[in-house]
């Protein structure tokens, strides 16, 4: 395969990988960054792409390193202040829609899990990887990643399960 085609086969990528680095940082401007990371680190070392295998695999492994690296980072320094909102982000109103909410419930969800967990739920159950190639591409034992799997499914359903009971309670206290 000629290193155009190689090149066009990493960049087809992209749509996923800045799904994949949403998901795990809930920050675009962060995921844009992380996905960016990614795609300098993969171009630079080309190279080390097995021919006749689909780069899917190996850019999700080159972010998931990327990740790890930016999540001990981050343990070690202080996280940045917030900024303070506009007058137009101050007058925003929550969406009304129900799905809009269950979708932003399930986002913080996720967040609130750990890093391990969220990146292998992710994996597994978003982005369609086996058990098997998760696995390889997060750097675990299979019996790892199963085992975060289900408990990242058992910490979102006691998450949203809370979340749930407290907007119910919101609209019998209205």
């Amino acid at each position: 395969m000629s290193v155009d085609a190689r090149k066009a086969a990493v960049l087809a990528e992209i749509p996923r990988l800045r799904r994949y680095a949403r998901a795990l940082l809930r920050d675009g401007d962060r995921a844009d960054d992380l996905v960016q990371d990614c795609l300098e680190r993969a171009l630079r070392r080309l190279d080390n792409w097995m021919e006749g295998e689909s780069p899917r695999r190996w850019l999700f492994t080159i972010m998931h390193n990327l990740f790890v690296d930016q999540m001990r980072r981050k343990g070690r320094r202080p996280e940045g202040a917030m900024l303070p909102l506009d007058h137009a982000e101050a007058l925003a109103a929550p969406a009304e829609q129900a799905e809009l909410m269950g979708a932003r419930e399930v986002l913080n969800a996720l967040q609130a899990i750990s890093p391990e967990r969220r990146a292998a739920l992710l994996a597994v159950a978003v982005e369609g990887f086996s058990y098997a190639e998760a696995a390889a591409m997060l750097g675990v034992p299979a019996g790892t990643l199963m085992s975060r799997v289900a408990r990242g499914r058992d910490d979102l359903r006691a998450l949203l399960d809370d979340a749930g009971r407290r907007r119910m309670i919101r609209v019998i206290e209205t």
